[in-house]
């Protein structure tokens, strides 16, 4: 995110000085709050048999006694008293992702794929992080920010790029405005002393954990912070802490154009479904040619040329998401089914809530220093471009644009070292575009660890999705500690073939797989 409005000088440096210093008083346990439980909303998804409340957590850690903001916090009890293994906390990803639902939806999960055990073994918890959903506040700048139809994402005039610059600058001063108080205390490390205030809330000792894509990051956090206090912990789809954020979205850029050609290659291979061409060369053409009309006059009125990359996106982050996208695109271009389109756009990708975009660039602001100068920003972007990384590059850059324009640097970015920490279990596709492989290899250096690489896995974060070479060892792992044998080196203690690519079938419903609610997929890790 980009502001140039500024604070205070004092909230600046209080952010990162004492923020991400981990001593003794990270392992200090305040009186512990209590958690009122009652019926979860009737509209969450998943939490028919779950039961929720509010956690009082401190703003600032560093003065416990201090202004005080609340976490909406699920369970699930065990049912298996025998087996009985304590709490399972889980995070989406994000950052800015709910993840409330995750109690009933982990436990939905892992009887989907044969393995009810689990969810019997633990209560499983889920959680909005703080800023982030029904957590009191929730973090919102502009309700219609991403309203279509937006500018072209890509600039192709000095005009252009400064016409989503002032957009960013605009987005990034409403959120001081309205949530400066807010932003300094929305780093993940607060989010992992969330976790442990829930920990303690709770009456455990340990917690065991389950993160995606950002949420692999959060543990990894609470894990550097916390180490004595983690039972099990499983991180699928690891972020580079490497390149924690700014650099993060520079690789994305390159595995998403590998990504979307192996769609369009997917298309190409089933031309006689879908006639937009019997090369992936071929559907790129139409897809850039359909593209650059949709900016001249949007579908619909409403999917211009950066709706349309978007809905593409999806299918870069996940298979599941290739046959209802083929559909709604080759039904527009073969008979000029607009509906089909914007409806599959309005449904699937169009957010109408600012709130997961806004916490977002407020966490990636605060965790970690951004470039300042924008002849970075700029020069990075156009050297990516005219090397033929031509599909994410300019979204990426104007869905973190609003970062260069915070009102505060955020950062320095923790040090990642679990060291005394329980060994995790580690999952990481080969072909995962949001958090591309070598963010798994990196993490199993940092923590006491085993790896699961899903070689020619496409799908980010992809466990629980069917993989069942993936899903008995994380059940096995979370359900008896068993791990893959250790083996040598830095790769992989073990490789999991990728299930194939999808095969078109008749009447499939046109929306992503019902698992992609977990994983909130537009711009994000």
């Amino acid at each position: 995110m980009k502001r140039l409005v500024v604070i205070t000088a004092a909230a600046g440096v209080g952010l990162s000085g004492a923020a991400v210093t981990v001593s003794a008083q990270a392992e200090t346990t305040q009186a512990a709050a209590k958690i009122a439980w009652s019926k979860c909303p009737a509209d969450q998804p998943y939490l028919a048999n779950a039961e929720c409340g509010q956690l009082s957590v401190p703003l600032d850690y560093r003065h416990p006694n201090g202004k005080k903001i609340s976490i909406a916090v699920s369970r699930l009890k065990h049912t298996d008293t025998k087996h009985y293994k304590g709490v399972l906390l889980a995070n989406p990803g994000g950052p800015g992702g709910s993840g409330l639902y995750l109690s009933g939806g982990l436990a939905s999960w892992f009887a989907g794929v044969g393995h009810p055990e689990v969810p019997a073994q633990y209560d499983l918890i889920g959680f909005d992080p703080r800023g982030v959903g029904l957590s009191k506040p929730a973090l919102t700048c502009d309700p219609h920010y991403s309203d279509p139809v937006r500018p072209d994402y890509v600039p192709h005039s000095k005009k252009a790029e400064a016409a989503w610059k002032a957009k960013s600058k605009a987005y990034a001063q409403a959120c001081a405005k309205k949530y400066g108080w807010l932003l300094p205390h929305l780093r993940t490390t607060d989010a992992a002393r969330d976790l442990d205030a829930i920990r303690a809330a709770l009456g455990q000792k340990k917690i065991s954990y389950y993160g995606f894509s950002y949420g692999t990051y959060l543990g990894a956090t609470y894990g550097t912070l916390f180490p004595k206090r983690v039972s099990r912990m499983v991180l699928d789809g690891n972020v580079d802490v490497r390149e924690v954020w700014y650099d993060a979205q520079l690789s994305q850029d390159k595995a998403f154009e590998r990504n979307i050609k192996f769609f369009f290659g997917w298309i190409a291979k089933y031309d006689a479904r879908y006639h937009l061409g019997t090369t992936e060369a071929a559907v790129e053409k139409k897809y850039y040619s359909v593209r650059a009309a949709a900016v001249r006059k949007p579908i619909g009125g409403k999917v211009g040329g950066d709706e349309l990359d978007d809905t593409f996106l999806n299918p870069g982050y996940s298979t599941f998401a290739y046959q209802p996208t083929a559909d709604v695109f080759a039904a527009y271009v073969n008979k000029g089914d607009a509906a089909a389109l914007v409806a599959f756009y309005t449904n699937n990708v169009q957010s109408a809530d600012d709130n997961g975009f806004a916490v977002y660039n407020a966490v990636q602001a605060a965790d970690a220093r951004w470039p300042r100068n924008w002849s970075k920003w700029h020069a990075d972007a156009a050297k990516l471009y005219k090397k033929g990384y031509h599909f994410n590059t300019w979204s990426n850059v104007w869905f973190n644009a609003p970062i260069a324009y915070w009102p505060f640097q955020g950062g320095p970015a923790l040090n990642i070292k679990a060291k005394g920490m329980a060994t995790a279990l580690l999952v990481q596709s080969t072909l995962d575009a949001a958090t591309p492989y070598p963010g798994g290899v990196e993490m199993h250096k940092l923590l006491p660890s085993r790896l699961i690489a899903e070689k020619g896995g496409k799908t980010h974060a992809n466990t629980l999705n069917g993989n069942l070479c993936l899903d008995d060892k994380v059940a096995a792992y979370l359900s008896t500690g068993a791990l893959p044998k250790n083996k040598p080196g830095n790769g992989p203690d073990v490789t999991c073939k990728a299930l194939p690519d999808p095969v078109p079938t008749d009447g499939a419903a046109r929306s992503v797989a019902p698992k992609a609610l977990a994983r909130p997929l537009i711009g994000r890790p």
